[in-house]
């Protein structure tokens, strides 16, 4: 199996976005040296105090020049908000800076009312999937140099270097992003610590939709990846602790309260004990938010979730508030599918 790694770039206690960002390059070395096989950074705003990730393709400048062979990426840049052709010349500048190691991750959201009017974003598109795949479609044709010679944007040149362009994939957490995927021929990555319950649903429409690529940057055949939060530690019982901080996260979101992440003794409070280890093996229909277990117990889950899409790569994601505890659990994850160290 093949395991890659997102990181939000969360703000340390009593601690700055410097902090947060010297932590990420850190995470990126240490992935690097584990034989991870990509590395992305993610894209939140208007929470800069909780979670400083805010600026992917600035961050990911600053990560090619502290690697030197791990592929880096956006999960993801926001569509949304921006022109395709300014993301167009953000990746072409970041494949310029890392030759052959940038994946472009496309995707969308919405933040909250004020962030999106700060980003000049309408939240009111008649059919977002269409409006979705034309800015997909055009941050390619731009990357790939693939307009027609009468196109208006024909001569418009970005940044490249002979090993790029970037390697796009779609991004989501929902069937209709999956079709998307499927319908331009792309990668596609599948966010089940947001959605779990539409993981399955997704990639099958992913696969029925799919159709050889005609864009730059395509595939010939479905090519996916799952997202999934976990966290490792030296017995199921250690890591379920951990995962304590995931859980009582997410409670704290669905009260509005995005991207605060509790201390464990703080997170075993608020959702009244230490949460019971995830069972080695799960119920065909369970998939849970999160996942965490010994490298044993971890091995045979994520074994298991990938198995059910189809796929051979997973992405981790997790949601810790010590530094030192994210490190530790990318260390055991590695040893338990049995990366090779670079």
């Amino acid at each position: 199996m093949k395991l890659s790694a997102v990181d939000l770039s969360p703000v340390p206690d009593d601690g700055t976005a410097a902090d947060a960002y010297a932590n990420t390059v850190e995470a990126a070395r240490q992935a690097e040296r584990l034989g991870y096989e990509r590395f992305w950074v993610a894209e939140h705003h208007g929470m800069a105090d909780t979670l400083a990730g805010t600026t992917p393709e600035v961050l990911l400048g600053h990560l090619a020049a502290r690697t030197d062979s791990i592929r880096l990426g956006s999960g993801a840049v926001l569509l949304n908000h921006y022109s395709p052709f300014k993301v167009a010349e953000q990746f072409g500048a970041l494949d310029a800076l890392a030759p052959g190691r940038i994946d472009a991750g496309l995707g969308r959201a919405n933040g909250s009312p004020a962030a999106d009017r700060a980003l000049g974003t309408d939240r009111h598109v008649r059919n977002p999937d269409e409006d979705h795949a034309e800015r997909i479609e055009a941050v390619l044709s731009h990357l790939y140099d693939e307009y027609p010679d009468d196109h208006a944007y024909a001569d418009l040149e970005i940044p490249r270097s002979e090993d790029g362009p970037a390697v796009p994939w779609v991004l989501g957490s929902s069937p209709s992003s999956a079709a998307i995927a499927g319908e331009l021929g792309l990668r596609f990555c599948f966010a089940a610590f947001i959605r779990p319950q539409f993981a399955v649903p997704a990639f099958e429409e992913y696969r029925e939709r799919f159709e050889p690529s005609r864009l730059g940057g395509g595939v010939d055949e479905p090519e996916g990846m799952v997202a999934l939060n976990a966290v490792c530690a030296e017995t199921d019982a250690a890591a379920a602790r951990l995962r304590s901080v995931a859980e009582a996260s997410y409670r704290r979101m669905q009260r509005g309260e995005v991207g605060t992440r509790p201390a464990i003794e703080e997170a075993i409070d608020e959702i009244g004990g230490v949460p019971d280890p995830t069972p080695a093996t799960l119920d065909p229909d369970e998939w849970p938010r999160a996942i965490s277990g010994s490298p044993e117990t971890i091995e045979g889950l994520l074994d298991q979730l990938a198995d059910r899409v189809g796929v051979d790569e997973v992405m981790i994601q997790h949601v810790l508030g010590d530094h030192e505890d994210a490190l530790r659990s990318h260390e055991l994850l590695a040893d338990a599918v049995g990366l090779s160290a670079r």
